[in-house]
């Protein structure tokens, strides 16, 4: 390289010389002075080359120190470089690894900071479900049971006054009976005026049927009994009295049962009249006609007044006295004779009574049925209704787990992160908020 500039240097200065000599040169001289000038430039061509060789060796030992003092500057100011770079990369060093020891501070104070604060606001949002679903609870408990103390109440007070009042009744009835038994001496004592008033037939009917419609009277209501009925359709038979029962047909046609009132005047008295003879042929013959008599009323009663299904499967032939019915009731085999070949019953005042009280009981058992019904069905619609309810509370349950499970993940992916940046060391509070400024926990709930 340098001898390549030493080469150049010269050919310029060996041009510059020529280009000298040739301004230089005079008009051209004769012959013999041209030889001697030709001698003259060969001397100096001589001279001239031996000068520029001296002068090129001096100018290459010139240039050979320059070049080894720029050598020498050059390396001196690459070392000095190199150690101004060595200096400027381990400030450098020292400067980065403080900025990643403060950044990593900073990042562990702000990851523990958010940590704290995922951490309070997942505990705030458990309380605040918790408090929730125990508020929801606590309300469903509380309609449940005031519901449930409603119904109770309505039920008990609505049980509690039918059922009092039907065994007041029946209390009075029983009472009432007792004091017909206790003034059954009475009637007997006149039992010789009745006598007189019973010779005639009709007489002996209505008296019956007077009997028998004060005892209906007493027990059931107006609507629940009839007098006079047709229960056998286009018969033209009609029946003393007889008990409205509720149809099975949806045109509310009503089912009767048939009671008719009997009285076989001269048949009982001549038993009686034999027995008081204590002749034993006489009463057996007065008994068997009594018997035949009650038989024969019976089968009228069957024919004429039951019609199932407008009527009852059974009628009930009424014996006005008492002691009339013992008598009936202690002929053999004859009641059970009656209601198996003629479905009729006998019954005397004090039997008809019980019967009648029963039967009220009955309807009022049917009433309560059909309220307990109506109650039954009101239950239903809270049934449906609280399974409704049910469908909702599953439903928040459902949308409550979902935030629960989110908030778990959350939870599980901030503790990767803490372990993500555990090796990093945490910066102090106030570099950490310069580096990273946080708003306040009212900002994040607002914008969240």
């Amino acid at each position: 390289m340098v001898e390549a500039w030493i080469a150049i240097a010269l050919g310029l200065v060996s041009v510059l010389m020529l280009a000298v000599l040739l301004l230089r040169r005079p008009p051209p001289p004769p012959a013999d002075a041209r030889l001697e000038l030709l001698a003259a430039a060969e001397r100096t061509e001589r001279e001239l080359r031996h000068e520029i060789a001296e002068s090129s060796r001096g100018v290459r030992t010139e240039l050979m120190q320059t070049l080894a003092t720029f050598q020498d500057a050059v390396v001196k100011q690459a070392a000095e470089a190199t150690r101004t770079q060595n200096t400027q990369i381990d400030a450098f060093s020292q400067q980065l690894a403080l900025l990643q020891k403060t950044l990593g501070d900073t990042l562990a104070v702000q990851l523990q900071s958010l940590s704290e604060s995922n951490a309070r606001r997942l505990a705030e949002v458990r309380a605040t479900l918790e408090q929730q679903l125990a508020a929801l609870q606590q309300t469903n408990a509380a309609k449940l049971d005031e519901m449930r103390r409603t119904v109770d109440e309505k039920l008990q007070t609505t049980l509690e006054t039918r059922l009092g009042e039907s065994f007041r009744q029946v209390a009075e009835r029983l009472e009432q009976v007792h004091q017909g038994l206790g003034q059954m001496r009475t009637l007997a004592q006149g039992v010789g005026d009745l006598q007189r008033v019973l010779t005639n037939v009709k007489t002996r009917g209505m008296f019956g049927e007077v009997q028998l419609e004060a005892l209906l009277e007493q027990v059931l209501a107006p609507e629940q009994y009839a007098k006079q009925v047709e229960t056998r359709p286009r018969s033209n038979q009609r029946v003393d009295f007889a008990v409205r029962f509720p149809g099975r047909t949806d045109d509310g046609t009503p089912v009767w049962l048939p009671i008719d009132a009997k009285f076989p005047r001269e048949d009982y008295e001549r038993l009686l009249e034999a027995q008081d003879r204590a002749d034993a042929a006489a009463a057996e013959a007065a008994g068997k006609a009594l018997e035949a008599r009650i038989r024969l009323e019976a089968r009228s009663i069957s024919e004429y007044y039951l019609a199932p299904p407008h009527t009852t499967e059974f009628a009930i032939l009424f014996l006005p006295i008492e002691s009339l019915y013992a008598e009936v009731l202690r002929r053999p085999g004859l009641m059970d004779a009656l209601q198996r070949e003629h479905r009729v019953t006998l019954a005397g005042p004090t039997t008809l009574l019980a019967m009648l009280n029963s039967l009220h009981m009955g309807f009022r058992t049917l009433a309560l049925e059909q309220q307990a019904s109506e109650v039954w069905k009101v239950l239903g619609a809270v049934k449906t209704e609280f399974e409704r309810y049910g469908d909702w509370v599953a439903r928040i349950r459902e949308q409550v787990q979902k935030a629960s499970d989110t908030l778990e993940k959350a939870d599980t992916r901030t503790k990767q992160m803490r372990r993500a940046l555990k090796g990093v060391e945490a910066l102090p509070d106030a570099q950490a908020q310069a580096l990273l400024p946080l708003q306040d926990d009212t900002a994040d709930d607002a914008r969240d």
